[in-house]
């Protein structure tokens, strides 16, 4: 299965065109299941209706609300999205409180790169997701081989007990 096709990525931006040019960005990096807000109150409807995005993509400043207000929703509510703050503003405090409060990065609108650092930031993710779902399956596995062999010991020991005192009667 083709990982950039199973992403559920949301674009939080107030800025039609912005917005825009951040959904075609991820579309020719072949991401194909983006969904465009213009709102964080959208953004948070569709959560709330039980979607659960593995990337938001988000604006600091909304028109209706706050990126935070976004992200401590959505992570209310499916903790393992991950969120890059793509934002002209380059207030350090703003960039610290948003990791402080769970995002994975935050990207300056700067210049034409930026749709590059997210990229690259999605594709680091990407990793990160992949290893912790093989991560749950060696956990999986990890737990079945040890109640395999701890079955095997009992049944030994039972093996043992019933050679050494016979069937119970």
């Amino acid at each position: 299965m083709n990982i950039k096709k199973s992403l559920l990525i949301y674009v939080v931006e107030d800025n039609k065109i912005y917005n825009r040019l951040i959904c075609e960005y991820l579309k020719k990096q072949d991401y194909t299941n983006v969904k465009s807000f213009e709102s964080g109150k959208e953004c948070m409807k569709a959560v709330k209706n039980g979607e659960k995005p593995d990337i938001v993509i988000e604006d600091y400043h909304l028109q209706d609300s706050t990126g935070i207000d976004v992200l401590l929703f959505v992570k209310k509510h499916s903790a393992s999205s991950e969120f890059i703050f793509l934002t002209a503003n380059d207030s350090v405090e703003v960039a610290v409180n948003s990791i402080k409060y769970g995002a994975y990065d935050y990207v300056i609108k700067d210049n034409d790169v930026a749709l590059k650092k997210v990229g690259d930031k999605i594709h680091k993710i990407t990793k990160m997701l992949l290893l912790n779902k093989r991560n749950k399956v060696i956990q999986k596995l990890m737990i079945a081989t040890i109640l395999v062999l701890f079955l095997i010991v009992v049944l030994g020991i039972l093996q043992v007990f019933f050679q050494i005192f016979g069937p119970i009667r």
